[in-house]
């Protein structure tokens, strides 16, 4: 097969597991990810990871934390609509957040992992750090790290 349909099967952009942990990530990795994501027709499954601090109590609620999630689904689903991508969204919980990325992205058989490394948030910073080093080391499949678009 070739054209467009062999393409989308074949891309890393086809059905990435696109992490977010806030409104500002949403945003930045929409924006790098979607123009590639839309280029193959793909679809994106933009996911949260609620971090469960392991018997340790949260400082935020889990509503809270679900409700932070909604909004960076919000700006996830406003932006690819403006591209013509479809999404779906997904809370995931664990105390592990690249183990859970990555049990996520093997249970919806995503095409990779693609995220934008960005400051901020401890959330954030944990992902441009050990999380992204246990994403890569650990990975069944391609983990795609994109650069902030301008």
């Amino acid at each position: 097969m070739s054209g467009p349909e062999s393409t989308r099967e074949t891309s890393l952009f086809a059905r990435p597991v696109v992490p977010v942990a806030s409104v500002d990530d949403a945003e930045t990795t929409a924006r790098a990810a979607l123009p590639r994501i839309a280029a193959v027709g793909g679809e994106l499954l933009a996911l949260h990871v609620v971090e469960k601090a392991g018997g340790v109590p949260d400082k935020a609620s889990v509503e809270q934390r679900e409700e932070v999630a909604e909004e960076a689904f919000s700006v996830i689903r406003e932006l690819a609509a403006d591209a013509g991508v479809d999404v779906e969204t997904r809370v995931a919980y664990g105390t592990d957040v690249a183990e859970t990325i990555l049990d996520v992205a093997r249970e919806e058989n995503a095409s990779a992992v693609v995220f934008t490394p960005r400051g901020g948030s401890k959330w954030a910073k944990l992902l441009t750090g050990d999380v992204a080093d246990a994403l890569v080391g650990n990975a069944d499949r391609p983990v795609v790290v994109l650069p902030a678009s301008e």
